[in-house]
């Protein structure tokens, strides 16, 4: 039996909307008010949109669960993947104390928290958005944040600040590649176009990340390493995305900005050296910064050339693994050997998206792909063991410390499973649609509310490409509606959705995963939300600014 999607039950948008919203205020006034463990706020969000999808909106209730049960599948595997494996990596170079030298060499670049947040948070975390996305970069750059000694929140949640500009061309470009797909776009316009809006917050998420940590004197203490770290970043994103393509964009725009802010820290130096690891101007009465930041303790000798090596060595492997497997060739080569296409019957090609929302009525897919082999996690696995055996451990402990890291990692992982599964069945059943729908009716302001569309997209699934698929068709229709250029609007779909990122439930189950600091998600949600609606506001200006004022900026490359 097939369903047709409803956008508008009652017969008023109004009404329809603030019932859509429901299970999203649900979830959040948990996680962010209430103080509910993250998995209990995702499960009350993921039960308020079960009872709205099937009683308001007519959604048969199999249906309904088969799409909860597809967005859990989904959320453990690659998800639940990538953390599990991250962690274990972490784990294992904390027990053979290798991460101790590696903080040492960090330090050994700059002892300025401010300098090593620029370093590791912005510039290292944007080549592995670059390289492998869907919360890598946020595992890694918050492990590794916490080993240095950073408070949990500051760990935590500049992690996910840092972790912004880069997201719209992550894994290889995934993102634009799909936003290209359902719209029907020229790739290399929609990239081009998107790298005509980022390059101005690639210069601007260093000083606010800066300023977020240090506030406004501290930032401004260092302003010179900010430019550079900044440009180095924005200059090869716009020039890469504009005459070259969406694939190496973060890759060469992140090794251009680390190569550039390691010289210069080498000719240049703050007057004074920042040490504080906890948040400037920050009450911790809400038990945000209660938990001491540790910090590095000093070395007895130096280490050598050699310690230095095998320090690196885990985290070095990781990044080729990381890379050679967001490779098209590799994926399709690893993809060769085993993959599985599992259609959830009663789901799958049964569920039709309809007019307005799409331009003709089609039916979504639920295939899910158990890649196991060409997962990013995979790789990951890979590196972590590979890197294991090089460290000393011996099968049977490494076994012992995987059996660790998931115990570790349970609330997590389940969290994740079951806030996708919550994001999966919001779009089966229409809901975001229909929130979608909500800002289409914004007139002249689409241009701002078009962003925050985006913004909305990957809020809700936690995804710069899963936003794209799911309203790219949306704002071209739009925008061809309104006169705007539908270009440049499904382009503001993923440069509004990175700003999302940080505030999305996945990513910050992952980073409290990754610093330790369980059950404190709704701590890192309410620090980085007006952060992330303040940014997502900013990209909706400049592409209001865009549509109106400067539309030469908007124009269609033809190549």
């Amino acid at each position: 039996m097939t369903w047709n999607q409803v956008y508008d039950p009652f017969g008023s948008m109004a009404l329809s909307t603030l019932l859509a919203a429901i299970p999203i205020v649900v979830m959040l006034v948990g996680l962010g008010f209430l103080h509910m463990k993250a998995h209990v706020a995702a499960f009350a969000g993921l039960v308020a949109a079960f009872v709205i999808a099937v009683f308001v909106f007519g959604m048969p209730a199999d249906k309904a669960g088969l799409a909860a049960g597809y967005g859990a599948a989904y959320g453990l595997m690659p998800i639940g993947w990538i953390v599990l494996n991250i962690i274990f990596l972490h784990q294992l170079t904390e027990a053979n104390g290798s991460f101790t030298t590696l903080q040492h060499s960090i330090a050994g670049i700059t002892g300025d928290r401010r300098l090593q947040l620029l370093l590791i948070a912005f510039s290292f975390g944007a080549f592995f958005e670059g390289a492998a996305g869907f919360g890598t970069p946020v595992a890694v750059t918050a492990a590794l944040l916490i080993g240095l000694g950073f408070s949990p929140l500051a760990a935590s949640g500049l992690s996910l600040i840092a972790n912004t500009a880069p997201v719209a061309y992550g894994a290889l470009g995934t993102p634009v590649v799909a936003l290209a797909a359902v719209t029907g776009l020229d790739l290399l316009d929609l990239s081009a176009m998107i790298g005509r809006q980022l390059p101005f917050f690639s210069l601007i998420v260093p000083f606010w990340l800066i300023w977020a940590f240090a506030g406004w004197r501290g930032m401004l203490e260092i302003w010179p390493a900010i430019l550079v770290c900044g440009v180095s970043f924005a200059l090869p994103q716009f020039l890469v995305s504009n005459f070259h393509g969406p694939w190496l964009v973060d890759v060469v725009a992140a090794i251009v900005s680390m190569v550039c802010l390691v010289l210069f820290l080498r000719v240049w130096k703050p007057k004074k050296e920042w040490t504080s690891t906890a948040l400037r101007n920050h009450k911790g009465s809400d038990g945000s910064e209660d938990v001491a930041a540790k910090p590095v303790a000093p070395l007895t000798t130096r280490p050598s050339t050699g310690d230095l090596v095998k320090a690196w060595l885990p985290w070095g492997i990781l990044t080729v693994f990381v890379f050679a497997w967001g490779i098209p060739q590799m994926k399709g080569m690893l993809d060769g050997f085993f993959i599985q296409k599992i259609p959830f019957e009663g789901l799958h090609n049964l569920v039709f998206k309809v007019p307005p929302v799409v331009a003709t009525a089609h039916p979504e897919a639920a295939v899910f792909t158990f890649n196991i082999l060409s997962m990013t996690g995979s790789g990951i696995f890979a590196s972590a063991v590979i890197a294991g055996l090089l460290m000393g451990f011996s099968p049977v402990a490494l076994v012992k410390i995987y059996l660790r890291t998931i115990w570790k990692v349970r609330f997590s992982l389940a969290t994740i499973a079951i806030m996708l599964a919550l994001g999966f069945l919001t779009r089966y059943s229409g809901l975001d649609a229909t929130l979608g729908l909500a800002f289409a009716t914004t007139g002249p302001f689409y241009p701002l509310f078009g962003t925050l569309l985006g913004w909305l997209g990957v809020a809700l699934t936690g995804s710069d490409t899963a936003s794209n698929v799911l309203f790219g068709g949306l704002q071209r229709i739009t925008s061809e509606q309104l006169g705007l250029s539908p270009t440049l609007m499904a382009a503001a779909n993923s440069s509004g959705g990175v700003m999302g990122k940080m505030i999305d439930a996945q990513s910050i189950v992952v980073a409290s995963t990754a610093t330790g600091w369980l059950n404190k998600e709704g701590v890192i949600l309410r620090y980085v939300f007006f952060h992330s609606l303040a940014l997502a506001v900013l990209v909706g200006i400049l592409v209001t600014m865009q549509a109106y004022v400067w539309p030469f900026t908007a124009l269609v490359i033809h190549h």
